[in-house]
């Protein structure tokens, strides 16, 4: 088994966006019969191997656009197609399937569980989508390869370095080989260094596999190694700004 992106089995022609976001907007009640609007006709495409930025102050919607554009908030308003496919109102197991199988879901904690090397957290995941033993094994091996962490798959949380817990957290993510990479504050807890190594590792997993990666970040340092920048500001998003992205090969941990 191979940690590469999949092809689509849903009819998105070859230049319609991987994810597409029209027109979304977010309410929810403020207790005295009006109400709170988070998201406030927010739309966003993203195409395959492109890397959106989302920046904005702390409280401004961007942590709602991406629980929206993972199913796990339904819109009050508004359309989120996946893979060609339009989410917004489909049965709740359905929607649980697309996030488990074409998102990749990357936090700003690993949340790591202490008792489990590198590799048995990887494994986990794939037990749950019932592959078998013998292949989840594989594809864990396969990811940390893919992250540079060939070496480290029999240690524990406590013995890797934050930059080390960060790239298990994006194996993790990308063990059902998604379409969409959704990440939220990667490098928050991180020095420089290993944050400029863990966002040059997006970049180059979004290349590679193809994917549509939109990263929520608070340094703006890395904003140019990504494709395009939006800014979100009391749940109204920028006309996107396509930056010149300067990739190179991720740094060493």
């Amino acid at each position: 088994m191979t940690i590469t992106s999949k092809p689509s089995a849903s009819p998105r022609s070859l230049n319609e966006p991987v994810l597409s976001v029209k027109g979304v907007t977010l309410e929810y009640p403020d207790g005295s019969d009006g109400v709170l609007t988070a998201l406030d006709s927010v739309s966003l495409s993203i195409g395959p191997g492109e890397m959106h930025s989302l920046v904005g102050p702390s409280g401004s919607g961007k942590s709602s656009l991406l629980a929206v554009a993972a199913t796990l908030i339904s819109p009050t308003r508004g359309s989120v197609r996946i893979d060609g496919e339009e989410v917004t109102d489909l049965r709740r197991r359905r929607r649980d399937h697309i996030r488990r199988e074409k998102i990749g879901m990357i936090f700003q904690q690993p949340n790591l569980l202490a008792s489990l090397t590198a590799e048995e957290q990887l494994v986990m995941v794939e037990d749950f989508r019932g592959v078998s033993r013998r292949d989840a094994v594989s594809r864990a091996r396969e990811a940390l390869e893919v992250v540079g962490l060939s070496n480290a798959g029999q240690r524990r949380p406590h013995q890797l370095s934050g930059g080390q817990r960060q790239r298990v957290n994006i194996a993790r993510a990308l063990m059902g080989s998604p379409s969409v990479l959704l990440v939220d504050e990667p490098t928050a807890a991180l020095d420089h260094d290993r944050s400029e190594s863990i966002v040059r590792l997006l970049r180059r997993l979004t290349d590679e596999m193809g994917l549509a990666t939109l990263m929520v970040t608070h340094d703006t340092d890395f904003v140019p190694l990504t494709d395009v920048v939006v800014t979100m500001r009391d749940g109204v998003l920028s006309d996107p700004v396509r930056t010149k992205t300067a990739a190179g090969p991720a740094l060493s941990d």
